[in-house]
């Protein structure tokens, strides 16, 4: 089954839903017409200051300019644009979007709010006229992931969802290799990620740990993976059945207080985070927790974490390559195994972010191909910062170079983003009714 009678089954718009490279769309004319590319940003916090805010002032001023910042935080907007994005006068700040939209008219506008919420802010933001960028995941169910899909449909306008994973040179590699046949057809994937005991834990001290705000690391956290599936595989997710549970964090912990600067057991428990030695994430946060009640060091034990630690799918796709996937987020190192097995042979590699590597291999990230008959070959590609090299290709793409050769099919339209939200939103689904789960049900609502 191609995606457009994967579609249509789902009741889809084949014309809204079949475009390939929304980026042309979006940035080409400013750069064509000299023109900067008007830009505003609704969420303030550490993602959006950082990579879609002072990254991309420093890089791209020449043909960007911020107009709005938007944050339901004063404090920490007025910090971000300030002391972080480094914005003057001409970029107006607001608490209110509707107002900020009105007024400023950006050509784009740049969401990184919680995630519960990008539905809000994504529909609003096309029907008052911009195109948009998101982060992801997208949404965080499906029946606000069809909301997205109808207003794109009903405005006209486009939505780039940041799937900078794409983008980076070894997952390219991958993608090259499995294009180019060399090892037939891949018939299934193992793929197996590890979160450490830091970053891991990360996400059970901050809103993330909430079911109702970031729909659980299948969705938030996996949807990268998920879309990196998707696109390797180069075809749609048609089944999900998962396990999950809660087997370390919140109610397993024996010790555990409301957050680590007021906790009583410092000195004994090994996820002790002191904030005040991160200026940065203080001053974002802390000295502006009176304004919302957002606490950033939050316990990684507290009771009120509703969220999965530990995940496993079994995932069929339209082409009947079978898939088998897991999340662990308790890990002693961070980083991922993935296997492709296929009619002439396997393509693996086991990616250690923070373990030691072998001297020839330090550096590199290792690729290595298993043809079914004759000798391996070994791929070595140099690593780069920024999530494997992806995040500054990611945003060249963006705003350099918008009508650049899309070879690789990295640019991510909203159906992608929607794949890759509803393949966790399955696995979320399975776990909670013990079903199979279909994609294209949720597709239909």
């Amino acid at each position: 089954m191609n995606r457009r009678t994967f579609l249509k089954n789902a009741g889809i718009s084949v014309a809204s839903a079949m475009v390939m490279n929304p980026l042309e769309t979006l940035a080409q004319n400013a750069v064509k017409n000299n023109k900067k590319l008007r830009l505003a940003m609704v969420g303030t916090g550490h993602r959006g200051s950082g990579m879609w805010g002072k990254a991309v002032l420093k890089d791209y001023a020449d043909i960007v300019e911020f107009v709005g910042l938007c944050d339901i935080n004063p404090g920490r907007l007025e910090y971000s644009a300030k002391k972080e994005i480094g914005v003057g006068p001409e970029c107006k700040l607001y608490t209110d979007f509707d107002k900020m939209m009105k007024e400023t008219k950006p050509d784009m506008l740049i969401v990184t709010t919680v995630d519960a919420t990008h539905d809000e802010f994504i529909i609003k933001g096309m029907e008052m006229g911009a195109n948009i960028l998101t982060e992801k995941p997208m949404t965080t169910d499906e029946v606000k992931c069809r909301a997205i899909l109808d207003a794109e449909k009903r405005t006209g306008k486009k939505i780039i969802v940041t799937f900078n994973y794409r983008y980076s040179p070894h997952r390219q590699k991958i993608y090259e290799l499995l294009r180019d046949g060399r090892i037939g057809e891949v018939t299934s994937v193992d793929f197996h990620w590890y979160l450490n005991n830091r970053h891991g834990a990360d996400y059970f001290r901050r809103w993330h740990r909430l079911r109702e705000k970031g729909g659980t690391l299948l969705v938030h956290k996996s949807s990268h993976h998920f879309d990196l599936l998707n696109w390797w595989i180069n075809a749609e997710p048609e089944t999900v059945f998962a396990l999950g549970s809660l087997d370390f964090y919140g109610k397993n912990g024996t010790i555990r207080s409301t957050t680590c600067r007021v906790c009583e057991h410092k000195s004994d428990c090994n996820y002790f985070f002191d904030i005040t030695k991160n200026e940065r994430l203080f001053n974002l946060y802390c000295k502006n927790e009176q304004y919302d009640g957002y606490h950033r060091d939050g316990c990684v034990f507290k009771e009120d974490i509703n969220i999965y630690d530990k995940m496993a799918a079994t995932i069929r796709y339209t082409n009947g390559v079978q898939v088998s996937y897991s999340l662990t987020a308790y890990s002693p190192y961070e980083g991922y195994r993935i296997a492709f097995n296929g009619t002439k042979g396997r393509l693996e590699t086991w990616i250690k972010e923070d373990a030691m590597a072998d001297d020839v291999d330090k550096g590199f990230d290792v690729l290595n191909l298993y043809p079914n008959f004759g000798e391996m070959e070994t791929f070595r590609i140099a690593q780069a910062e920024g999530h494997g090299g992806g995040d500054v290709r990611l945003k060249d793409k963006i705003f350099r170079y918008p009508d650049a050769e899309d070879k690789y099919k990295q640019s991510a339209t909203s159906m992608d983003g929607a794949l890759a939200i509803l393949t966790g939103v399955a696995a979320r689904k399975s776990i909670e009714t013990g079903q199979i789960i279909k994609i294209q049900d949720l597709l239909k609502g």
